[in-house]
């Protein structure tokens, strides 16, 4: 991967969408909602103000409006501010 995000930035790989609910009902792609988890990719190097706290590999929650969407090679990734994300799970 050739992208390395800049600051306080973090590249995610959102989980992905849940197929069935846990009474066994499939749902569809139009009713999916967009998950709020995903796996830290790549990190920037911080600010002086801020250092960075989650680091490559770490599973995370942001907020549902979070972060922009960029596709490379056919998977979709997000990149955000480190302070839109919620927690480190």
């Amino acid at each position: 991967m050739n992208i390395k995000p800049l600051a306080d930035r973090v590249l995610v790989k959102p989980a992905a969408a849940e197929e069935k609910t846990l009474s066994g009902i499939i749902i569809p792609d139009s009713a999916k909602e967009k998950p709020l988890k995903g796996e830290v990719i790549a990190t920037g190097n911080g600010t002086k103000d801020e250092e960075m706290v989650v680091k490559k590999g770490d599973d995370v929650l942001y907020g549902k409006y979070a972060g922009t969407e960029i596709e490379l090679d056919g998977t979709t990734y997000l990149i955000m501010r480190q302070s839109d994300i919620l927690a480190i799970i």
